[in-house]
């Protein structure tokens, strides 16, 4: 008997969450690296891997359509450019924090980034905000508020998660490249810097030197992500937007995890603020439950 799509489609989100899970762990393995290889590396392999994806899911007019809208409006590809410039941030710091011991700051940024866009859902696109949202969103202001009384401050790599892949998505939807295709658009204009990076670190020869492996594993883990990044379009187009939601927890989950695998530790005075964003997102999950079983009865 056939495997329901939504089975199907619980199962390549999860598939999508462990492999990211897995490239955060796998990435100090990478040193000495620095998180600009990383990202230069992911987004050579990114190009060829999401062209192939696109072509196996009938994609391939994403790609063109922008391009004949770039013929038309040359503009356009300034805002192609910032948001490549936005998605390359991302993909730099996911790399740069496991590799220099920030990769907790990043996790709890993953964690916050559902409630940022439930707000700015709210603020931008009036988005109806249920009750349990409301209280998410306060409890995790709590914890945001003490972390700054406590510390002065949000950790940088927190706050670029938070703040940086709204801010992206937001731009994206605008300029009308909210799709795979202009995913490839945005890490094709970064192509040329992306080979002067990996060009400029080849010729100084130090870093192979230091680790030979990394002809064959900076590739390899560079593929991996493509194809981590595949399955989670993959479960995008198979799961209702709200199951598909709340699926996408698991993988800050799974970025903690391997942060304390790779050594990091809650501080004491960090714990209120962890507890207060977990409990927030304890709240969204179960609100988010109890909808689906609603709009199933």
């Amino acid at each position: 008997m056939a495997a329901r799509p939504g089975g199907r489609g619980v199962l390549v989100s999860v598939a999508s969450s462990v492999c990211f899970g897995l490239i955060y762990y796998l990435t100090p393995f990478l040193a000495p690296l620095s998180g600009e290889d990383v990202w230069a590396i992911r987004t050579i392999a990114s190009v060829p891997c999401i062209a192939l994806v696109l072509l196996a899911m009938r994609g391939a007019w994403q790609m063109a359509e922008i391009a004949q809208r770039i013929r038309r409006t040359p503009l356009l590809l300034l805002g192609i450019l910032v948001c490549g410039a936005l998605l390359g941030a991302q993909v730099w710091v996911f790399a740069w924090a496991p590799l220099n011991g920030h990769g907790m700051d990043v996790a709890l940024g993953y964690f916050l980034l559902p409630l940022v866009l439930v707000v700015v859902g709210r603020v931008l696109y009036r988005d109806r905000m249920l009750w349990w949202q409301w209280v998410a969103a306060g409890v995790a202001a709590v914890g945001v508020a003490y972390e700054i009384i406590r510390n002065g401050g949000i950790g940088w790599g927190t706050l670029l998660v938070a703040f940086g892949y709204p801010v992206y998505f937001v731009l994206r939807r605008a300029i009308r490249i909210d799709h795979l295709g202009g995913m490839w658009w945005e890490n094709l204009v970064a192509i040329p810097l992306a080979l002067f990076v990996v060009g400029r670190t080849a010729a100084d020869g130090s870093v192979l030197a230091q680790n030979p492996a990394l002809w064959w594993s900076a590739p390899g883990i560079a593929i991996f992500a493509s194809i981590a990044l595949a399955l989670y379009v993959l479960a995008s187009r198979l799961l209702p937007i709200s199951l598909f939601g709340l699926l996408s927890y698991l993988e800050p989950a799974l970025l903690l995890v391997a942060s304390l695998l790779l050594g990091e530790r809650i501080a004491a005075g960090e714990w209120f603020t962890y507890g207060a964003i977990w409990a927030a997102v304890l709240v969204l999950i179960l609100g988010g439950i109890a909808t689906l079983r609603t709009s199933r009865r």
